[in-house]
């Protein structure tokens, strides 16, 4: 492969100002790559180097065209002011649940609050303590909680804290009795991962450079080991490429060792990409005090093992699509792992297995048809499996903190219906509403009804769709739309609440295509639209659109849609393809330049979903996903947004960035074509405030596109001032 690459220094080109818009000046530069003798050029390549000066110079121009046009829209701060006010109805809201030496641990953010706050309680039952306020951490700045880790003696808690989205944190170690913070500290790190038997040490993971902006960041990783009071530069580098170049680990493969507490006599090494199929070895804890760890195989990426394993006895159990394309429960000896020879336990179904959760005497299976989910118990003493009776239908979910009882958490949710969370007693098979749970009524909501239908796609694969709206609407094909796809990883786009659906009661129609790429219908569904099948994605994507207009939910000139992180893909290639089809569309910190992923920080790991430019085959369908390679001169495209986070460390700002830059000189309708930056954000954030004010502002802008009546621009001209 011949790889050539020409940067020219000067300006070879400005592109003419569209005069309606008035569009920052950009400009193009002679660069390309040549890949398996085919030549891609790049004319916007020099807006990779964000820590440019012209660069940053080019997106805060755009932003602020931006953000002046958004503040027009009064629609906007109504949409902001409506969440608040709902959030503010909001039960608490819960994560990060953990069971350790009889104290419940758990992150809480209250409604209407900004971001959330570290409790626990002595037992399920006692009273709340609050231990650790990030808001009083730094003075001036929004931390947030991205881990918590407690020892298993309940008496320390390790914390990962971030700031601006960016995901990466300062790992601070919590003293439970006294709820001081130790003195030692460390960054950046992606968090704690776990601790050992002793209590006075935890597992980590760790890089070989500190500027979280340098593309090295994610390379060569590590586990280290932290013993408490010690410095963190003197930790122990436990489980790497360095440590263990025996196992072959590659620069771009994420090393995480620990110790299930539930099976503490074996370290647990696994290395992760995106990929879903685990590899990962094994050790007797005891080598802990040798100077060399041997690491045994566990299991490798051809046994096909994905979505969780556990232990029990003298078996591990785990999910696998081998000869199972919607998954099955397998196990195999501890001591000698054999996943060829495996013992079939909980066999394939009609639904998909999403999950596994251990208990003391079960393992709970978590199921979905990617709408519906269900729950089956598999006693671990007697080899049997029956369906656990739900007490609501939805989506479901369900953990087990505390693996000594049978006792479990269980969410259960719906696109219409708030999370309610239960308790399960599995070996009853009861459920009672929890301590954590708090019933709500949001008002409105009981207008709006959910649809579930499924769509023939372009080679006749029927695509599941749910369609949100009010109850009796007209379909005319008056109605504003916006569609929303994902399909990547294999994740599901299940049904769940969430009060920015309220501005379906403004008879906006909310659909949520579920495209080849995802899981709805298993590993087959997954795999179909994966590296050379992606084009199935976003042709699924498109053909959910024009079901929706076929059938009167909206029309071409309404119709918006939306694709977030990956979906960048999906959404990018839908409007190059049929930019007929939609009337504007959202690219929210999306992939939208595949072919320049790879170069990211974040791109290597995610070379095993999408592919990369040194294979010949991989690399054509990297060029059919990007969409800034498919932006063609003097096409009517539809109005777009891209949105970048600054501090967003999966995507990068310059992909999306590209993708408007391409748009903008390119679009022949007049449409407006925006870039988006968001300088307190990276791909996401839990500031609430902030998230409602970037969605409200997508939303927002598509609505004004579509014609939403309560969207259209105070003072609108024909330029912009």
């Amino acid at each position: 492969m011949k790889r050539i690459v020409f940067l020219a220094l000067p300006v070879l080109a400005w592109l003419p100002c569209f005069a309606q818009w008035q569009y920052p000046e950009t400009k193009t530069v002679d660069a390309q790559d040549t890949y398996f003798g085919k030549t891609y050029k790049d004319p916007y390549r020099w807006l990779e180097n964000l820590k440019d000066k012209d660069v940053k110079a080019w997106f805060k121009s755009q932003a602020g065209l931006t953000d002046k046009l958004l503040a027009k829209i009064p629609g906007r701060e109504t949409l902001v002011d409506e969440w608040m006010a709902l959030d503010k109805l909001k039960p608490a809201a819960y994560s990060s649940i953990n069971y350790e030496h009889g104290r419940v641990f758990y992150k809480k953010t209250l409604g209407g609050e900004n971001v959330g706050k570290l409790y626990f309680r002595e037992g399920w039952n006692g009273t709340e303590k609050l231990l650790f306020d990030p808001g009083t951490y730094k003075t001036g700045v929004v931390m947030t909680i991205e881990a918590s880790v407690p020892s298993w003696d309940g008496k320390h808690v390790a914390i990962g804290l971030s700031s601006g989205g960016a995901e990466y944190s300062e790992i601070r170690i919590l003293d439970v009795e006294r709820g001081t913070l130790l003195p030692e500290r460390m960054y950046p790190s992606y968090g704690p991962l776990g601790w050992t038997k002793g209590n006075n040490a935890f597992f980590y993971d760790a890089g070989t450079v500190t500027d979280i902006k340098d593309p090295k960041i994610e390379l060569n990783r590590k586990t280290r080991l932290h013993k408490l009071g010690a410095e963190f530069a003197a930790d122990v580098d436990f489980f790497s490429n360095e440590s263990a170049p025996e196992l072959g680990i590659a620069p771009k493969e994420f090393p995480f060792a620990s110790i299930d507490e539930s099976y503490p006599d074996y370290l647990i090494g696994a290395l992760g990409t995106v990929q879903n199929e685990m590899r990962a070895y094994y050790a007797p804890a005891s080598e802990m005090k040798s100077k060399k760890i041997t690491w045994e195989v566990l299991c490798r990426q051809s046994d096909n093992l994905v979505r969780g394993m556990a232990f029990h006895g003298k078996y591990i159990y785990a999910i696998t699509h081998a000869g199972a394309p919607k998954y099955q429960v397998v196990r195999t000896s501890v001591e000698h792992p054999d996943w060829a020879h495996a013992e079939t336990v909980v066999p394939e179904a009609a639904d998909s297995i999403q999950s596994i959760t251990k208990t003391k005497h079960y393992l709970i299976v978590d199921y979905s048809n990617g709408v519906v989910g269900r729950l089956v118990r598999y006693d671990l003493a007697s080899g049997t499996t029956e369906e656990i009776k739900l007490p609501a239908s939805g989506t479901v979910s369900c953990s087990c903190p505390d693996f000594r009882t049978d006792r479990c958490l269980v969410d259960i949710t719906s696109w219409t219906a708030p999370v309610t969370i239960y308790d399960l007693d599995a070996q009853q098979e009861t459920f009672t509403k929890s301590v954590f749970n708090t019933d709500v009524v949001y008002p409105g909501f009981d207008e709006l009804v959910s649809e579930e239908v499924e769509v023939p796609g372009h080679d006749g694969t029927l695509i599941p769709l749910s369609i949100v709206h009010k109850k009796g609407m007209a379909m005319d094909g008056s109605n504003c739309c916006i569609l929303e796809g994902y399909g990547a990883y294999g994740i599901s786009f299940s049904p769940r609440f969430s009060i920015r659906y309220s501005v379906a009661k403004r008879g906006v129609v909310l659909a949520f295509a579920h495209p080849r790429g995802g899981s709805e219908k298993g590993e087959a569904w997954y795999k179909a639209g994966y590296k050379t099948t992606k084009p199935n994605t976003w042709k699924d994507f498109i053909s959910c659109a024009e079901y929706l207009v076929k059938n009167g939910y909206t029309s071409h000139e309404k119709l918006a849609g939306t694709g977030t992180s990956a979906g960048g893909i999906l959404i990018s290639r839908a409007i190059t393809e049929r930019p007929d089809l939609f009337r504007a569309a959202i690219c929210n910190v999306g992939c939208a330049n595949a072919m320049r992923m790879e170069f990211t920080p974040n791109g290597p790991v995610n070379t095993p979903e999408f592919g990369t430019v040194k294979d010949e085959a991989e690399c054509r369908a990297l060029y059919e996903m990007d969409g800034v390679a498919h932006v063609q001169k003097g096409v009517k495209y539809p109005a777009l947004m891209g949105i970048g986070g600054w501090n967003d460390p999966r995507v990068t700002a310059w992909e999306p960035g590209k993708f408007v830059a391409a748009m903008q000189a390119s679009t022949s309708s007049g449409n407006p074509v925006l870039m988006k930056v968001n300088y307190d954000n990276g791909h996401f954030t839990e500031e609430k405030i902030v998230t409602f004010r970037n969605f409200a502002g997508q939303s927002a802008f598509l609505l004004w596109q579509t014609g939403h009546k309560d969207f259209q621009p105070v003072n609108q001209t024909s330029k912009m001032d």
